[in-house]
């Protein structure tokens, strides 16, 4: 009965879902600012009846609703800018201590050639 009522539900947040996305042009698409609301509110939808209706989320019929909104309208989304992210820690460690490791062996380089150019003049 639960799966019964909560597949007739997650149709009805899918219908609210299309219904916000006819404001929404094709050139807005793909602009965070404007899909977020309706986006949000199909995720928030599907989770909170499953919530209500204690039926796991996520489960495979929201999944089919996620995959399907975003095969629907926003598969020819791209990243214009490309997240960056974070190097792995063994590198940005490396990253790190390598300049302070180079700071005293270039003071040292620094005062050697000063000292040698002394005792040549």
């Amino acid at each position: 009965l639960t799966e019964g009522n909560y597949t007739y539900i997650t149709q009805k947040c899918w219908d609210y879902f299309v219904n916000l996305m006819r404001n929404v042009t094709t050139a807005e698409l793909c602009e965070w600012k404007v899909i977020s609301r309706p986006y949000s509110e199909l995720q928030g939808c599907l989770e909170f009846w499953a919530d209500h209706l204690n039926y796991s989320y996520p489960n495979a019929l929201a999944e089919q609703y996620i995959f399907q909104s975003h095969h629907r309208y926003f598969h020819n989304c791209t990243l214009e800018h490309p997240v960056y992210f974070d190097p792995p820690e063994d590198v940005l460690l490396a990253m790190i201590i390598a300049p302070i490791c180079l700071i005293p062996f270039l003071v040292t380089l620094v005062i050697w050639r000063s000292k040698d150019g002394k005792a040549q003049a």
